[in-house]
């Protein structure tokens, strides 16, 4: 995988969301939960 920053590993895992793409976002949400980052998004 390409090297990316938090930011843009956020907006990929978005895009993948946003477009359906299952394999991909199982794959940007382990790199992200690895990395520790909090998006904001779907907490409460």
């Amino acid at each position: 995988m390409k090297i990316l920053s938090n930011e843009q590993l956020l907006s990929a895992y978005r895009d993948a969301e946003k477009h359906g793409e299952h394999d991909t976002q199982v794959i940007l949400k382990k790199e992200i939960q690895k990395r520790g980052i909090h998006a904001g998004r779907h907490r409460k």
